[in-house]
């Protein structure tokens, strides 16, 4: 696979571009989903980032491969999984488990090590994939509680609207949701889910309403979304409104929990399995140092067993080298395995003060169980950041290490594509130099984890970063 790029230029777009971008723009007008605090494109865009004309067109070979990723993407969770158990109990390296619970509460490591809690697994896998020049993926992370699925689901209804087809067609994200709720209580024929969307997680909220509304309006699901606290505790479990709950869909991240109300009734109700929770309350499943967990060469045999040879090195491929900033001395002897500095071996996390930029291409970022580890903060660039900024970021990390451990990434160049939108001044259609960032999304079901989605969004080539900004396009994938 040398380009994700399909060639589409082949196929006759079924409507007029700019008539394709004024309609888009006419649907939104008035969708809360569309609401945004953000800087408007133009006073007469409803939409809060470049409109484009079409999907993203995908190759064939680019496709196949995002089809086949999920499943091993589902035996990486599910590998974490066991490693974790093991090591907590002290059967194998348990230097792993004291990583993960790093940080953590102590109420919520102990809720993690239920027995009934341990063969529970995130029900959605969304990874940030970006592929370089070469046409190789990279995986920035992996998320469990993913933001995306209203937009997926409302720009695939507009796109299908005007003759496009699209990986997931119009209905892929709703479908395989309520697939993967209906296979956590496969006891339950006619389950009833609360959305549980927390304050702290409200940028989200009209998001999961629309899932919700379409997930009830086909009959496939019947969803309401709440806040925690409108949820009500009774002898036999959690009710919203007067209805009994099911199944929660937890929309809220596992470090606010303090912040969050009613969550000491949510777990007790799942301790005693009146309600199903997904994603489930397991922290280090959260923690994007599974990346250097992979990578640690004392685990290489532990991954290939439980992998597999063909998912061992999907995952190798995949996954970015990356280093836990532990600031523990080593031995003279010691070094830190894969890390150098222009061929020399770094032993000490301070020698990567003294780098130029050129030598310091890589990523500093917080593991996971931080208010700074999601939607690109948190993150620093070691090739953009000024020395003595880049001095000052290693030293916070360092000294973050006891509470929240920082993780340094090898950070890989997205390839370099052109996109097209609708310039409101201009009224015409301009293409810009970008870069892309694809988030399938793969909902579980099983032992299977089936893309039912793409969400795909291209900044000018200019940014580091790449996120839903003003200046970039979102939009649903399709095949050439």
């Amino acid at each position: 696979m040398t380009s994700i790029v399909g060639n589409c230029a082949l196929q006759p777009a079924p409507t007029d571009p700019v008539s394709a971008c004024l309609e888009l723009n006419r649907r939104a007008a008035g969708d809360p989903l569309f609401h945004s605090d953000k800087r408007e494109v133009h006073p007469d865009s409803h939409i809060p980032w470049r409109i484009s004309p079409e999907p993203f067109c995908i190759s064939k070979g680019t496709f196949l491969y995002l089809q086949g990723l999920g499943n091993h993407l589902l035996r990486f969770y599910q590998a974490l999984n066991k490693l974790y158990y093991e090591s907590a109990k002290g059967k194998f390296a348990p230097w792993v488990a004291a990583y993960l619970d790093q940080g953590k509460p102590a109420a919520l490591v102990e809720y993690a090590r239920m027995n009934r809690q341990k063969k529970l697994l995130p029900g959605l896998i969304r990874p940030d994939l970006i592929f370089t020049e070469e046409g190789r993926a990279i995986a920035c992370e992996l998320d469990s509680v993913p933001g995306g699925q209203g937009f997926v689901s409302s720009l695939a209804q507009g796109y299908v609207d005007l003759g496009f087809d699209l990986v997931g067609g119009t209905d892929g994200i709703v479908t395989g949701f309520a697939r993967m709720i209906k296979s956590q209580v496969p006891e339950i024929p006619e389950p009833f889910m609360a959305v549980v969307v927390s304050q702290e997680a409200s940028d989200y909220w009209h998001e999961m309403v629309h899932v919700a509304e379409r997930l009830t309006r086909m009959g496939l699901l019947d969803t309401v979304v709440v806040r925690p606290e409108e949820l009500m505790y009774r002898d036999d479990g959690l009710y919203a409104g007067d209805r009994r709950v099911d199944v929660i869909y937890r929309f809220f991240e596992l470090f606010d929990l303090k912040n969050i109300p009613k969550t000491d009734l949510i777990l007790y109700a799942a301790k005693k399995q009146q309600v199903m929770v997904t994603p489930p309350f397991k922290p280090f499943l959260e923690e994007k140092m599974g990346f250097a967990l992979f990578h640690h060469p004392m685990l290489r045999d532990f991954w290939v067993a439980e992998l597999g040879q063909e998912s061992f090195f999907a995952m190798e491929r995949l996954l970015p080298r990356t280093w836990i900033v532990d600031p523990r001395p080593l031995p003279p002897h010691a070094v830190i395995p894969d890390l150098t500095i222009e061929g020399k071996a770094v032993s000490d996390w301070r020698q990567l003060v003294q780098t130029t930029k050129r030598q310091r291409d890589y990523v500093l970022k917080p593991s996971g169980f931080s208010e700074l580890a999601w939607g690109s903060r948190g993150i620093t660039f070691g090739a953009d950041t000024p020395s003595e900024e880049w001095s000052q970021k290693l030293d916070a990390a360092i000294a973050s290490f006891p509470r929240t451990p920082y993780l340094l990434q090898e950070y890989h160049k997205p390839g370099r594509l052109q996109a097209r939108y609708y310039d409101f001044y201009r009224q015409e259609i301009r293409t810009f130099d970008g870069r892309a960032r694809l988030c399938p999304y793969y909902y579980v079901e099983g032992d299977q984890a089936t893309l039912d989605g793409i969400l795909v969004t291209v900044c000018p080539a200019d940014k580091k970063a790449i996120h839903g900004m003003v200046d970039s396009i979102m939009v649903p994938a399709r095949v050439e």
